[in-house]
């Protein structure tokens, strides 16, 4: 047998075994985007779109789309000029429509963008044939010269296996509800952004200690959103109507500490020149919200459990007890039971703390929601510095998406607020993912040195490629290598605009 048709079944064996993957996806977005990534290989096309419609909006606009290698103008273009050419028909007639040059074909040399773009190989395949819900859009090829008889069959060969898939996976985003919206239904939740199933689970637990005069312990690491979600339990708890009074137990000294929380009597210290109130005073009725309490000497600590324990506390030189009639939430992002079997927190007073505890998902548990906290940051972030209504462009957001963040969401927020700012003080019309990951290369020469996430994230990216080309650009085994799922490791290349080179 010759070597080219042990090469086309090599290659028919290998779409086949990425076809069977792909089927495996259950998450709509993920599902588009591998889709997408093997289309565009398979083919040897440089740029590539999908889109699904949904035909119950009878507006024949997209409802679900994803790009690849086109900027948000491109994809703009592609959907304004093209799509009444070329996408237009494939859906119209439910065949592919093919043209060696769109800058020569009669049928679409008169549109600006085509000319402007200079746009010569596009390829365009229904998904679908009977009643196409979608389309996929190739443009401009990798080798020299326009898409073939074989780039066609392929393409067709893909749409064939992705039509079920997809309109499988839209039923059942028509059909799933957003899995927070009971919890949303039942409680007051200002500021709770997201709908992944991590999250709901978090509301739910939140649901059952909230309505409830008890001590709430709040875990996770540091940036989740614990001092939101104190707010939350508070909001939807018994003492609603009363204070909310917050204190950061690590930053202050011990003795200034105290003072802080029980108040003093006058001349306790040098500032005392009248009876201070404290925060547990502040709070009466209320709540009190003890951040970072593992931090807590355990002297303080043995305050804090001798006021759980009888409800009453010593300002600081006093000597009759005041009642408190506070709720008490703590958070901390230390292991506490850690901490107890290195005697630095009473057990004691962990016991207590722990009636009800409640642990925060880190935002990598919650990936699903980085979409939507990343457009609520950006709004928020042009409200708050009075700028134009800024969105992000599809990179930015696959980028967001993609990327790692061991800040979580605090360092989400701030990321977003900085690359508003860059492309607000640049005069751009959308956020781009330039704004949001700024390279060394456009830092001025004394700018500060790159942060630990630039760094973390070149790093994942020499390391990704590293694999890749290990492993011929086989992403299944490339995912498999870095103990990764593959729609990650699909994210992580687009993330980080990694491209094979060819030859």
């Amino acid at each position: 047998m010759s070597e080219e048709p042990l090469d086309k079944i090599r290659h028919e064996r290998d779409l086949y075994l990425r076809l069977l993957c792909l089927g495996e996806e259950s998450d709509l977005a993920r599902f588009l985007a591998e889709a997408l990534a093997l289309v565009v290989d398979v083919s040897g096309a440089e740029r590539g779109y999908l889109e699904l419609h949904d035909e119950r909006a009878g507006d024949g606009e997209p409802r679900w789309s994803m790009a690849h290698g086109l900027s948000d103008r491109e994809v703009a273009d592609v959907r304004r000029t093209i799509s009444r050419g070329i996408i237009a028909r494939a859906l119209a007639t439910g065949e592919p429509v093919m043209t060696s040059s769109a800058v020569l074909d009669p049928r679409f040399r008169d549109r600006g963008s085509v000319q402007i773009g200079n746009i010569q190989a596009v390829l365009c395949v229904p998904l679908g044939t009977d009643a196409p819900l979608g389309v996929l859009y190739l443009q401009g090829r990798v080798a020299a010269g326009p898409f073939g008889e074989q780039e066609l069959a392929t393409a067709r060969l893909v749409a064939r296996s992705v039509a079920p898939l997809a309109d499988r996976l839209l039923a059942r985003a028509r059909q799933e509800p957003d899995p927070t919206t009971p919890w949303r239904a039942r409680m007051r939740l200002d500021g709770i952004i997201g709908r992944s199933p991590a999250l709901a689970t978090l509301l739910r637990q939140v649901s059952l200690v909230a309505p409830l005069d008890i001590t709430v312990l709040l875990t996770g690491e540091s940036g989740t959103g614990k001092s939101q979600l104190a707010r939350v339990i508070h909001d939807n708890g018994p003492r609603a109507g009363g204070p909310l009074v917050e204190l950061n137990c690590a930053a202050l000294p011990e003795m200034l500490l105290e003072s802080e929380l029980f108040g003093a009597m006058p001349g306790a210290h040098s500032t005392a020149v009248r009876r201070q109130e404290g925060k547990v005073a502040a709070a009466e009725h209320g709540t009190l919200v003890l951040d970072e309490i593992g931090e807590l000497t355990l002297s303080s600590q043995a305050k804090i459990l001798h006021l759980l324990q009888t409800k009453q506390y010593y300002p600081l030189g006093g000597t009759q007890p005041a009642h408190a009639d506070v709720r008490v939430i703590a958070a901390t992002n230390i292991d506490l039971e850690q901490a107890v079997a290195e005697r630095r927190f009473r057990q004691d007073l962990l016991y207590r703390l722990q009636v009800l505890p409640v642990r925060v998902p880190t935002l990598a548990e919650r990936r699903e929601d980085v979409a939507d906290l990343t457009t609520f940051f950006a709004s928020e972030a042009c409200a708050r510095h009075r700028l134009p209504g800024l969105e992000l462009s599809r990179d930015a957001l696959f980028a967001a998406h993609g990327a790692e963040w061991p800040g979580n969401v605090r360092q989400l927020a701030h990321a977003v607020e900085a690359a508003v700012i860059r492309a607000a003080a640049e005069g751009a019309t959308r956020v781009a993912r330039g704004h949001l990951f700024p390279t060394e290369d456009a830092r001025a020469p004394d700018a500060p040195r790159r942060t630990f996430q630039q760094a973390t994230r070149e790093f994942q990216a020499a390391l990704l490629r590293d694999v890749l080309e290990e492993h011929g650009w086989n992403v299944v085994e490339a995912a498999r290598h870095l103990d990764l799922a593959r729609s990650h490791v699909y994210n992580l290349i687009r993330a980080f605009g990694l491209e094979r080179v060819k030859g």
